[in-house]
């Protein structure tokens, strides 16, 4: 083990402070791809600066839409020279989308309707994550798609597509974003129906582009074959990665954080109407002034916590913030989820190694089929928890780690700059 990979987390005697967090990952996968695809000089501040964006960017500008910024934290300013609506070009080779599944799955959508063929490869670990649910609904629409045995690698060649309405079985923004990326370059209106909303970053992203997108729930529409206009957008602190301070703040006796300009969409703020059922103190002021995604200060501070349960209705919407969750009920309370099959395709197994990491701390934790219980009540020991390569796995464990008695080795830990690269730094200045 490389010892840059191996990260050590002491018992937290305090927790707190002001902070801002990176931008929305979500978000910029989205503005990065229709700036791509729109006519004009696109700018997007507040970049999120992880290696999945750098996927994104890299697999664009092999495509021909001139990228341009830099992925420091302090240069956050990135402008995008569209191509126009079928504009992009053939690759000079496979397209690496690294550890993305957003960027991997968003482009299947774009290249179905581009007249060329181009292969999407990623890492070990998206190579195992399923492609065929996307591939199916674009080819559909017309597109031709071979994938290595519904995974990556996966040759798309894409031309003229119809519009279809597409009715998920499964609850999933990263297939609805596809398809309709694909609806932007189809003849007709195309149409998806959700069993379950979803995460709307995609069409209010399509609105600001100046698409002719439709919300009517579970429906969501766009008329295809209209040119996207240049946009000037701001990207909000990513929620999904303020989520795992929040789940420190309520759980660390005495502790309190203010995360300042976090995006605060109410298609991802379960999450903290869960922090309040589970007990904690929960602060939210919505900053005037909105673009097209809100965004705030969020305030949480600790409180005595109690049992909560997360249901199959619930969980679209807490996806990515399961693990700040189940870190969370380490320190208290305790956390059931049923209805979560979908972690299991993640960029790990994520039921199977955020129990095994959890009770590796010494946690009282157990898989089920589609979900986990954590029983609360008893204080972690602390010990050595392997991230297996997952960010958020590895935020999750520090978290947890946070309320041992002594201190706990992470393993795995250089997987945070998927998402977040100065996660740790922070974790310090805050536990200073």
């Amino acid at each position: 083990m490389n010892p840059a990979d191996e990260y050590t987390v002491r018992p937290a005697r305090r927790f707190g402070g002001v902070l801002r967090v990176p931008g929305d990952k979500s978000i910029s996968h989205r503005a990065l791809i229709l700036g791509a695809l729109a006519v004009g000089r696109t700018t997007i501040r507040g970049l999120a600066p992880g290696a999945d964006c750098r996927s994104t960017i890299r697999c664009l500008s092999a495509l021909g839409a001139g990228i341009s910024g830099s992925p420091g934290p302090d240069a956050t300013v990135w402008h995008v020279e569209g191509l126009g609506l079928g504009g992009l070009r053939p690759p000079p080779g496979p397209l690496d989308a690294g550890n993305s599944g957003t960027t991997a799955r968003f482009l299947l959508g774009v290249l179905a309707g581009h007249p060329f063929s181009a292969t999407i490869v990623g890492d070990e670990s998206l190579s195992r994550r399923p492609m065929r649910r996307v591939a199916e609904p674009l080819t559909l629409m017309g597109a031709r798609i071979a994938t290595t045995a519904g995974c990556l690698p996966a040759t798309v060649t894409g031309g003229r597509l119809r519009a279809v309405t597409c009715e998920m079985a499964i609850a999933s923004a990263q297939v609805k974003s596809a398809v309709l990326l694909a609806g932007l370059h189809a003849d007709g209106v195309t149409v998806v129906v959700e069993p379950q909303q979803t995460r709307d970053h995609t069409e209010r992203a399509l609105s600001a582009f100046g698409a002719e997108v439709t919300v009517e729930p579970p429906r969501v529409s766009v008329r295809g074959g209209a040119a996207l206009a240049a946009a000037d957008l701001t990207v909000p602190g990513d929620l999904s990665s303020a989520a795992f301070w929040a789940a420190a703040a309520a759980g660390v006796p005495g502790a309190s954080v203010t995360i300042e300009g976090v995006g605060l969409n109410p298609s991802r703020t379960s999450f903290l109407r869960m922090l309040g059922r589970m007990g904690a103190r929960v602060d939210v002021r919505i900053d005037d002034g909105q673009g097209f995604e809100p965004s705030g200060t969020v305030t949480v501070s600790h409180a005595e916590l109690g049992h909560a349960d997360v249901r199959p209705h619930e969980v679209p919407g807490l996806i990515d913030e399961l693990p700040a969750l189940a870190a969370l009920a380490t320190h208290g309370g305790g956390l059931a989820v049923t209805g979560a099959g979908e972690l299991r395709v993640k960029e790990s197994d994520r039921i199977a190694a955020l129990v095994a990491g959890l009770r590796a701390l010494g946690a009282d934790a157990q898989e089920a089929a589609d979900g986990f219980v954590i029983t609360g009540g008893r204080r972690l020991p602390g010990g050595v928890a392997y991230a297996v390569g997952d960010h958020r796995l590895a935020m999750a464990f520090a978290i947890a780690a946070l309320g041992a008695d002594g201190p706990s080795l992470i393993r795995g830990a250089a997987s945070v700059a998927v998402s977040y690269p100065g996660f740790f730094d922070t974790l310090e200045r805050l536990c200073a």
